[in-house]
């Protein structure tokens, strides 16, 4: 299973579980999320976390096996707009959903940590919104949600800039929530006890405030158009170019 889920006492967790493509997200994975997310969802869990089964790459974003540079627009369409569907879900989750960054992330797997409420990363780790350097712009709706969750000039300063950063940089800008070692990332209990003492009641009407303390109330009509603009993009000759190059590097 590309995509694993297990219910804890007091919460649930989500596993990224495919190491031989660095969690690169499939069409399968993708529908694998979308059932998970709507099963916990009915489950009276005080939060969700996000994480991958092994400590090298949370998520290494789309796979480019199914992503890969030669679709058309509306191709490109067809095939982004499920993870939007996704990131939405991730966003509008009636509990807190927490990103546990046990590794690395680029690209889409940013824009799935973008969606969680809060991330808590691995010492060591880095991570980048890498889709200006391939042509494009976030793909899954991600860099509409990052002006959510940072500043509006670094998300502008990220996105157009494609830089990896390193966790305790992206946590003095705010996109970490928190660093913390390797040691403590491996035993959710401890290191979530602050969220396990809360009451179910209590989580379900702090993501509520949450959600609505947003500026932006038409984030689904946002993301969506911010998917359009990257299917646009697709099938220019910088995309292709920029893929080919980056396929032949691997």
């Amino acid at each position: 299973m590309f995509v694993e889920y297990q219910k804890k006492k007091d919460y649930g967790v989500i596993y990224l579980n495919r190491p031989e493509k660095r969690n690169a997200i499939s069409k399968e994975m993708a529908a694998m999320l979308g059932t998970i997310l709507d099963k916990a969802k009915k489950e009276e869990i005080k939060f969700l976390v996000l994480t991958s089964k092994d400590n090298k790459m949370f998520c290494a974003g789309g796979d480019l096996t199914y992503l890969h540079g030669n679709l058309s627009r509306e191709e490109a369409y067809a095939r982004l707009n499920p993870m939007k569907e996704i990131l939405y879900k991730i966003a509008l989750f009636p509990v807190p959903v927490i990103a546990l960054l046990n590794g690395n992330a680029l690209g889409g797997g940013c824009e799935l940590a973008t969606a969680c409420d809060i991330r808590i990363a691995r010492k060591n780790t880095k991570f980048g919104f890498i889709q200006a350097n391939l042509g494009i712009l976030p793909g899954w709706g991600g860099g509409t949600l990052l002006y959510h969750k940072v500043s509006s000039s670094f998300a502008l300063e990220w996105l157009t800039e494609a830089r990896v950063m390193d966790c305790h940089l992206l946590e003095k800008k705010g996109w970490i929530n928190r660093v913390v070692n390797e040691h403590e990332i491996d035993d959710m209990d401890v290191l979530l006890k602050d969220y396990i003492s809360k009451s179910y009641r209590q989580m379900r009407l702090l993501k509520d405030q949450h959600i609505k303390s947003w500026t932006n109330r038409n984030l689904f009509f946002e993301m969506t158009e911010e998917v359009k603009k990257t299917a646009m993009l697709w099938d220019s000759e910088e995309h292709k170019h920029a893929v080919e190059k980056f396929l032949l590097r691997k």
